[in-house]
């Protein structure tokens, strides 16, 4: 099982970044996805999921309306695309999944830094 993150980088405040999140040995379709974000001094904080019945979503209220988090079945690939991004929103992200039996799995994570 592996979770590949990838389309991080420096963006300035206003701009937008579309991460991606490669998904092996896992039906992504099957199972809810979600991002987390983690920045120095704060707590991990979950941003946005996808739920694996009917695709519906839910957001953090700190990125609600600017972030929107999709699947691709075909590529079996989660993507979170941030729009209107602000400094605050500079972490390290991660793609996350858990099994029915409550096995966690993560990727390595993909640095985002907006810059003011």
């Amino acid at each position: 099982v592996q979770l590949v993150e990838s389309g991080g980088g420096l963006v300035q405040s206003g701009g937008s970044l579309r991460l991606s999140c490669a998904v092996s040995g896992f039906t992504v379709s099957r199972y809810t996805m979600r991002w987390y974000r983690l920045a120095p001094g704060k707590e991990r904080e979950l941003v946005a999921t996808i739920f694996s019945v009917g695709d519906s979503t839910k957001y953090a209220d700190s990125v609600k309306g600017r972030f929107t988090i999709s699947r691709d079945n075909a590529k079996n690939m989660v993507y979170l695309q941030m729009n209107s991004l602000k400094p605050e929103d500079t972490a390290v992200y991660y793609c996350n999944l858990v099994t029915t039996t409550g096995n966690g799995y993560w990727g390595q994570g993909t640095q985002v830094t907006v810059s003011s």
